[in-house]
């Protein structure tokens, strides 16, 4: 497995990401998660969709629950040929808790506990931390990564306004 360094840091500490990098233009790599019922979830699933893939740590912690809230929030405005997936490693059982406290009924949270397909998929598994990375990812409802954003402080907030702008082109 790759291992890529220089391009993300935890509370300014130089941390590695693990897996397959892809970049805008490519075919979306298919993977496989868990939803909150415990059923498996593939990207093939939404094929014809625009798919807004939101990858934060934890959404135990408050940028990733802001993350959250704020793509949950857009979904709202977006319509039905957009799909907002949220993507941890937290348990299904703490995404769907996450879900009701927030009344997130506009996004699916999805895990990558299990096997950690996406993780090595995308490249966005933080080695020190066994957790993903921040970022976000506009896949076009032709199959090829639109947009990315891999955030450089895991603590931070991904630029927004810039993956919105990339989910209306």
């Amino acid at each position: 497995m790759s291992e890529r360094t220089g391009v993300i840091t935890f509370k300014t500490k130089p941390m590695t990401l693990t897996g397959n990098a892809v970049k805008v233009g490519d075919a979306a790599p298919d993977f496989k998660a868990v939803a909150n019922d415990l059923s498996e979830v593939k990207l093939s699933q939404f094929k014809g969709k625009t798919v807004v893939i939101s990858v934060v740590p934890s959404l135990d912690t408050g940028v990733c629950d802001a993350q959250g809230k704020r793509f949950n929030d857009e979904a709202l405005k977006l319509g039905s040929d957009v799909q907002i997936l949220i993507i941890s490693e937290d348990l299904p059982f703490a995404q769907k808790r996450w879900c009701g406290a927030n009344n997130a009924t506009a996004v699916q949270t999805i895990s990558d506990y299990k096997d950690r397909d996406f993780a090595k998929n995308y490249g966005l598994y933080i080695k020190e931390l066994g957790l993903l990375t921040r970022a976000v990812i506009v896949v076009g409802a032709d199959g090829k990564v639109k947009y990315q954003e891999i955030v450089p402080e895991v603590t931070t907030h991904p630029n927004y306004d810039a993956a919105i702008a990339a989910i209306k082109a």
